[in-house]
């Protein structure tokens, strides 16, 4: 059983299962995308006092779900699962993951950068970058391995980068590096 003092927040109660099964920690869930006023004040006030981590499906309500509660709580973490690795007998989830890739990626979850440190990257340089446009997606999947971002839209992919405040020199060195 692998202890972990941050607290989870997962979707459903068949993930907080599921991660009970191999996780000690405090895991709550947000009751899918019907997470209600009491339930976010609660985070809220929580996230004063212990470090929380958002792991949602990879799909586009747990995508919806953690930019909710990112936009009310800037200083979650996020965990992110691959996609192709959450899907089992047609359900994509966190609790069809393996075991290996939930802790992977709770061991890589991604700590936002509330006061930048470097000018934050622009379309214009993901451009530049052969991170958005034609011929990209090869580039961007190399990054958000490399970085644990998940998969993401254009737009999400500069968000995320820019949450964790990387220079366009860095995402050079990653996408030269084979």
């Amino acid at each position: 059983m692998i202890q972990i003092q941050d607290v989870i927040i997962v979707e459903g109660l068949s993930d907080k299962n599921y991660l009970s099964t191999f996780i000690q920690a405090d895991i709550l869930t947000c009751n899918g995308s019907a997470m209600d006023r009491f339930s976010m004040d609660y985070l809220k006030e929580l996230s004063k006092h212990r470090n929380l981590i958002i792991l949602t499906d990879p799909d586009y309500p747990g995508e919806k779900i953690r930019n909710t509660i990112a936009q009310q709580i800037p200083n979650c973490k996020h965990a992110f699962i691959d996609k192709k690795r959450a899907i089992k007998k047609n359900k994509v989830g966190v609790a069809e993951c393996d075991k290996e890739e939930i802790l992977h990626a709770l061991k890589h979850a991604l700590t936002p950068t509330l006061n930048p440190i470097h000018p934050l990257l622009t379309p214009k340089d993901l451009f530049d970058l052969h991170l958005l446009g034609p011929e990209s997606k090869l580039n961007r999947e190399k990054i958000s391995l490399y970085f644990h971002l998940g998969y993401c839209n254009g737009k999400t992919f500069l968000k995320r980068l820019n949450l964790l405040n990387l220079t366009k020199k860095e995402i050079e060195v990653v996408l030269n590096h084979d």
